[in-house]
């Protein structure tokens, strides 16, 4: 079911993505110098304008990924700090049954008395 709707969301993006690819496809100069937009050495020229708006897309997505998981950063610290001490003390709770079943190995549960052994008393 997942893997049809996976396939369900790519569809609709490229029902978006190929008419945007179709209409903006003539070349256009892309300059990266604000001060001398002529300067040859950092003007590329002949590129697709759909290009120039994937591109664009894709640094955003990144960028606004790397924000998201920095500022959870301190979320995932507290989460590795829980799960360091869960596990501490299902350790120490472990220990704690192993020392139980040591110090009472015939009553069958850690130190309590079978049912049986009730009724005999």
């Amino acid at each position: 079911m997942s893997r049809f709707v996976k396939n369900l969301i790519l569809f609709v993006i490229a029902l978006f993505i190929i008419p945007l690819s179709v209409a903006n496809r003539h070349t256009v100069s892309l300059s990266l110098n604000p001060f001398d937009p002529q300067d040859p050495s950092l003007t590329v020229t002949n590129i697709p304008l759909f290009w120039i708006i994937f591109a664009s897309l894709a640094v955003g997505i990144i960028v606004g990924g790397m924000g998201a998981w920095a500022k959870q950063g301190r979320w995932r610290k507290e989460a590795r700090v829980k799960r360091r001490e869960a596990d501490k003390w299902h350790k120490e709770a472990d220990q704690l049954r192993e020392q139980a079943k040591i110090m009472a190995p015939d009553t069958g549960r850690a130190g309590l008395p079978r049912p049986d052994d009730r009724r005999a008393a």
